[in-house]
């Protein structure tokens, strides 16, 4: 009798946490996470790019020191700033990410820019090599990205609407932090370069 008292209590327990929101919020948050590391993975993928990238290019413009630098460093300060998915609910500590990857996104489409100026690189078969792999990353970065926007977003829309309001209250649960972009179209652009393009003359050096 104890037993079927026991099962009884937790169908009913399990019931009304159905009912109230729980198992969604559960649902919502690990969709989340996943979200997240999908995120992670790619800024990662195109971190890894970076330093075969700058050493291909350094290799015909040493002179370049400028850009190079800033690849280098922003690549430095992104793997200084890395989030768990407990630390992307934390508004400024992913502002702070954001910012940083922002930085080495600007840098990358400098150097890129850079090279248009000198032909025998763009001729290189290994930076032809490593500047499609990086464009085809900054593309898995903005699918990442549009698929953890969209899944924070549909768990706030949960977890703000009643009852489940009342379970997240009570279990703790908050509304997460999600990108800001300022400039969506340009963010979602990945940085290309026209290889069939006329470079442009390098500057002289010689006045």
């Amino acid at each position: 009798m104890k037993t079927l008292l026991r099962t009884f209590a937790l169908v009913v327990f399990a019931g009304i946490l159905s009912g109230c929101g729980y198992n969604s919020i559960q649902r919502e948050d690990e969709a989340v996470k996943a979200a997240w590391s999908e995120v992670l993975n790619q800024y990662q993928r195109r971190a890894d790019l970076v330093p075969n990238l700058v050493n291909t290019v350094k290799g015909y413009a040493q002179h370049e020191e400028r850009v190079l630098t800033e690849v280098t460093a922003a690549r430095a300060k992104v793997g200084q700033v890395q989030l768990s998915p407990e630390q992307a609910n934390d508004p400024e500590a992913l502002a702070k990410f954001q910012a940083a990857q922002g930085q080495l996104s600007g840098a990358l489409s400098r150097l890129l820019v850079v090279s248009e100026n000198y032909p025998q690189l763009k001729a290189d078969g290994s930076f032809r090599d490593l500047q499609a792999q990086l464009e085809g990353t900054e593309n898995r970065i903005t699918v990442a990205r549009k698929r953890y926007v969209d899944a924070v977003q549909s768990y706030n829309t949960l977890i703000r609407s009643f009852p489940n309001n009342l379970t997240a209250k009570v279990m703790g649960y908050q509304v997460k932090p999600n990108f800001s972009v300022e400039n969506e179209k340009a963010i979602s652009t990945a940085p290309t370069v026209d290889f069939n393009s006329t470079p442009a003359p390098a500057a002289s050096a010689a006045h």
